[in-house]
C-alpha cells in the first residue's frame, strides 16, 4: 500500500491561463488537429501532425508558451483518448527563455504505447518555452503524431546540480523580529541549530505580513536555490506564499528569482530559482501563513545553494525517459544496460508470469522496450548474480520458485530449474567455483526459513544447503523475517565461501560445500542492524558499508559507515568518518579509484514515498575515510532506484516508485559524470586510451598485454554488475599488478586466486597518474 503522500506530486502543476502552442504542422483539413487542443483541458480534443494529403514526416514538435518565465520541471502528456496512432514514441523535451536559443535537450527517451499519461521529467529550470519533439511514434504505425493534452510541473524543490554554499560569516536581518517574549532573533536561521528560530514579531500587537529575512553573505556568489527548514517545536509561522529576491547592495531588490506556496508541514522546502543569480543578500518574503492560522511567520533554519564545481562536485546529464520503472539493472557488454521492472510498466502484483524489460544503448540513447513471456517468471523483487559467462541469472520474486537467464550474446531470455524454495527480496553472490549462492527472501513464497541453495552452472539446478539456514542472519526488524532477511550483503572469497557481512549487525561465514554451514563472523563493530543499507567491494578484501536502519521502514536511518576487511577467515569491522546525509534505501557505487559514490535515499524509510529525499549525492574517498557532498540530483531516488558504474567511468542513476497510480513512479534515470572526469571549466579532462585488441576471454593467473596511447599509472578490473533495491552483491573492484614493458606497453597479471577474482565478465581500466579512468574494454575471466 503506498502512504497518502505518495499519491501527492512533490512538483505543482502550472496554472495553464494565458498559455499558447504553436507546432511544427498540424492538421486543420480533415480533422480539428490544432496544436491550441493540447491547452484547452479538453481529452477529447487533440493536436494531430498534419496526414492528410501527403502525411507530414516525423520528427513533430510542439511548443508551449508560459508567456512568462517559472520554474518548470516536467511535462506531462496525455495521448489521444479514441485511437492510437501518433503516440509519441522516442522524444526529445527542450526549454527556452526567449523561444530562440534552445540550447541541447534536457530530456530524451522512449514511451510505452498506451494510452496513460506520461510525466517526463528534466532537471528544474527557468523557462518560458517548452518542447516536445516526436522522433518516432510509439507503435511505428506512421508517420504521425498526437496529445490530447500538455502539462507542465512546476518546481519540486530538487534544483539539480547544487551544492550547500558555506554559511561561515554570514549575518541575517529581519523586517521584525520577537525578542520580548522569545528568542526569535533573525540570526538563528544561520546558528545551524534546528532547535532555535527566527519568528516576527508576535508580542503586544503582532506585526502584519509579510514578513521578511535577509541573509548577507559578505561577498558575491553564485545562488541558485534557497533551503528553507520550518520550525519543529511548533506550528505557527510555517511560510505559505513566498517570494524571493536577491541584490548586489542590499538596498536595490530585483524582480523575484522565486515565487510559491509551500506545503504546510514541517518538511524541509527548497525554492529553486528561475536563473542563477550573483549576489550578496537575498531575501525570503513570507505572504502568507501557510495554514492561515495568524499574521505569523517563522524559520529554523536557511541554507542558500548555487552551482557545483564540475571538476570538486561532478556534473549530471540529461534525463533518460524509460517505458517502465527501472527496479532492476545489469551492465552488459556492448555498452547496453538492461533494466526490468515487474508484469507492468509502473506497478506489480500477483505472479503474471512475464516481465517488462527494456535495454538502454549507452551510445545512442535510445531505449527499446520488450515483454518477456517466454520463461513464465515475473522478475519483480528478484535475487540476481552475475554468470562466469557473462550471462545474468535472475531469481524469484512476484513468480517465487522461478529462475530465468538473460544471455547478452543473444539478446535473449530462457527459463532455468526453478529453486527448491520459493523466494522474494532474495540475496545472491556468485561463488568462486562459478556456483551462484542465494540466501533469505521471505517476501515471497511460503512461510518458512529461506535456507541457502547454489546453482550449478553444469547441470543448471539447485542443490539445497541445509547447514545454511537463513535465522543467524536475520535483523530484529518487527516483522519478523518477511522483513528481516531481505536484501542481504554477501562477499564472496576462496573455496565457495561467502561472507554474510550484513544488513544484521552479526556477519556470518557461509561455507557452500556439501550441506553447507554458516558460523559467526562477528560483529560490524559497533553498528546496529542496517536494513536497506548496501555494502561494495572497494579493494581486494576490503568492504564499506553505508547507511540503513533497524528496520525495513519507519525507523530514522544512520549516517554512519564503517569498512570491513577480510583477511582470510579473519574479518575486521571499524567505524569509518559518517555520511553528511542519513540514508535508507540509497545506492553505493565504487568507482575504478576506488572511492566509492552513494546516491539518493531517505533519512526515513518509507516505501513509495518521496518523503526526506536525501538529494546529495556524497563520494567516500578510503585514503582519508571521509565523505565529501556532489553535485546535487534532479529527481529523488529511493525505494526500487538503481545505481550502476558505466563502462566508461561514469555511473547510471534511476528508478524509484513503481507504485501504479501514484506520483513516485520515476520512470527514468540519469548519468553522472564523477569529477575526475572534468575539469575546471566542466570540460571533459584528457583520458587514458587502452588501444590494439585486449582478448575477450582470460583466466585467473594469466598475464595479458596491454597497449595504451600514453604513459599510464595502474589498470583494474571492475565487475560488471547487477543492482535491485539498493543491493549490488556483484560490484567488485581488483586493482592489478602491472610491469611497463615498453612506451605505452604493459603486462598486467590477473590474480590467481578465484576469490579474488570472480568469474564473471569485467571492464578492464586503465588510469593515469591523476586518477583519470580510460573507457573500458570488457574482459571475461572464465
Amino acid at each position: 500500500m503506498a502512504p497518502a503522500n505518495a499519491m501527492e506530486p512533490m512538483a505543482p502543476v502550472l496554472d495553464r491561463t494565458g498559455w499558447s502552442a504553436v507546432a511544427s504542422d498540424e492538421e486543420t483539413v480533415k480533422e480539428n488537429g490544432r496544436a491550441a487542443n493540447v491547452l484547452d483541458g479538453d481529452a477529447a480534443t487533440l493536436w494531430h501532425s498534419r496526414w492528410s494529403g501527403t502525411a507530414t514526416p516525423l520528427p513533430h514538435s510542439i511548443t508551449v508558451d508560459m508567456h512568462r518565465t517559472t520554474v518548470v520541471s516536467a511535462l506531462v502528456y496525455q495521448p489521444r483518448a479514441v485511437g492510437v496512432n501518433g503516440r509519441v514514441g522516442e522524444y526529445r523535451i527542450s526549454v527556452s527563455t526567449d523561444g530562440r536559443n534552445w540550447g541541447s535537450p534536457v530530456a530524451t527517451g522512449t514511451l510505452a504505447d498506451d494510452g496513460s499519461a506520461k510525466t517526463l521529467a528534466f532537471a528544474p529550470q527557468g523557462a518560458r518555452f517548452v518542447r516536445l519533439t516526436a522522433v518516432t511514434e510509439a507503435g511505428r504505425r506512421g508517420p504521425w503524431t498526437s496529445a490530447a493534452e500538455l502539462n507542465l510541473l512546476g518546481d519540486p524543490g530538487t534544483p539539480a546540480a547544487t551544492v550547500d554554499l558555506s554559511r561561515t560569516g554570514w549575518t541575517a536581518v529581519a523586517s521584525d523580529e520577537e525578542t520580548a517574549k522569545e528568542n526569535g532573533r533573525a540570526a538563528n536561521v544561520l546558528d545551524g541549530d534546528a532547535a532555535t528560530l527566527w519568528h516576527s514579531r508576535w508580542s503586544g500587537t503582532a506585526t502584519k505580513l509579510p514578513h521578511s529575512v535577509t541573509v548577507d553573505m559578505h561577498r558575491t556568489a553564485a545562488v541558485s536555490a534557497l533551503v528553507y527548514q520550518p520550525r519543529k517545536d511548533g506550528i505557527n509561522g510555517r511560510v505559505g506564499a513566498y517570494t524571493i529576491t536577491t541584490s548586489a547592495d542590499g538596498t536595490t531588490f530585483g524582480t523575484p528569482v522565486a515565487t510559491g506556496i509551500w506545503r504546510d508541514d514541517d518538511t524541509v522546502k527548497t525554492a529553486t530559482f528561475t536563473r542563477t543569480v550573483n549576489a550578496r543578500y537575498i531575501r525570503l518574503t513570507a505572504t502568507g501563513e501557510a495554514g492561515n492560522r495568524g499574521p505569523w511567520t517563522s524559520a529554523a533554519e536557511i541554507r542558500l545553494s548555487g552551482p557545483g564545481a564540475p571538476a570538486v562536485h561532478g556534473s549530471w546529464g540529461r534525463i533518460t525517459g524509460f517505458p517502465l520503472v527501472p527496479v532492476a539493472t545489469a551492465v552488459l557488454p556492448g555498452d547496453k544496460l538492461l533494466a526490468w521492472s515487474a508484469y507492468a510498466l509502473d506497478r506489480f502484483g500477483g505472479s503474471s508470469g512475464y516481465t517488462q524489460t527494456a535495454i538502454l544503448d549507452l551510445k545512442t540513447g535510445k531505449v527499446t522496450q520488450r515483454r518477456i513471456d517466454n520463461t513464465g517468471h515475473d522478475m519483480f523483487c528478484p535475487g540476481i548474480a552475475m554468470l562466469a559467462d557473462g550471462r545474468v541469472l535472475v531469481t524469484g520474486g512476484s513468480n517465487a520458485d522461478k529462475a530465468s537467464i538473460y544471455d547478452p550474446a543473444t539478446d535473449s531470455w530462457s527459463a532455468s530449474v526453478g529453486m527448491n524454495i520459493a523466494r522474494g527480496y532474495q540475496s545472491m553472490t556468485l561463488l568462486s567455483t562459478g556456483e551462484a549462492f542465494v540466501l533469505g527472501g521471505s517476501w515471497s513464497g511460503a512461510a518458512g526459513d529461506k535456507s541457502g541453495e547454489v546453482w550449478s552452472p553444469d547441470t543448471g539446478t539447485w542443490r539445497r544447503l541445509p547447514g545454511v539456514p537463513a535465522a543467524p542472519a536475520l535483523t530484529a526488524d518487527p516483522r519478523g523475517p518477511y522483513r528481516a532477511d531481505n536484501h542481504m550483503w554477501l562477499y564472496a572469497t576462496s573455496g565457495g565461501k561467502v561472507l554474510q557481512a550484513g544488513p544484521s549487525k552479526q556477519m556470518n561465514w557461509i561455507r557452500t560445500d556439501g550441506n553447507g554451514s554458516i558460523t559467526p563472523a562477528g560483529t560490524r563493530a559497533d553498528s546496529q542492524d542496517a536494513m536497506t543499507g548496501n555494502a561494495v567491494a572497494y579493494d581486494i578484501g576490503k568492504l564499506l558499508t553505508l547507511g540503513g536502519s533497524p528496520a525495513y521502514e519507519n525507523t530514522p536511518a544512520t549516517r554512519r559507515a564503517y569498512t570491513v576487511s577480510v583477511d582470510g577467515d579473519r574479518v575486521q569491522a571499524a567505524r569509518t568518518g559518517d555520511m553528511g546525509h542519513a540514508r535508507a534505501f540509497g545506492n553505493s557505487v565504487v568507482l575504478p579509484d576506488g572511492k566509492v559514490a552513494v546516491f539518493g535515499g531517505q533519512s526515513y524509510p518509507v516505501p513509495f514515498s518521496d518523503a526526506t529525499s536525501v538529494l546529495t549525492p556524497e563520494l567516500w574517498d578510503p585514503a582519508t575515510g571521509t565523505f565529501t557532498p556532489l553535485a546535487s540530483m534532479a529527481i529523488p531516488r529511493n525505494y526500487h532506484s538503481v545505481a550502476n558504474l558505466l563502462p566508461d567511468g561514469r555511473i547510471f542513476s534511476g528508478g524509484g516508485g513503481l507504485c501504479g497510480d501514484c506520483a513516485t513512479n520515476h520512470s527514468d534515470g540519469a548519468v553522472f559524470t564523477p569529477p575526475y572526469l572534468l575539469n575546471a571549466d566542466g570540460s571533459p579532462k584528457p583520458r587514458p586510451v587502452i588501444t590494439g585488441d585486449v582478448p575477450p576471454r582470460t583466466a585467473a593467473g594469466r598475464a595479458l598485454t596491454v597497449a595504451t596511447q600514453a604513459p599510464v599509472a595502474s589498470f583494474v578490473l571492475m565487475r560488471a554488475a547487477a543492482a535491485t533495491h539498493s543491493t549490488d552483491n556483484d560490484q567488485r573492484r581488483v586493482p592489478l599488478v602491472s610491469t611497463a614493458t615498453g612506451t605505452g606497453t604493459y603486462t598486467v597479471s590477473i590474480p590467481a586466486d578465484r576469490g579474488v577474482v570472480l568469474p564473471g565478465t569485467y571492464m578492464l581500466f586503465a588510469l593515469n597518474a591523476q586518477g583519470v579512468p580510460s573507457t573500458a574494454r570488457f574482459i571475461t575471466v572464465s
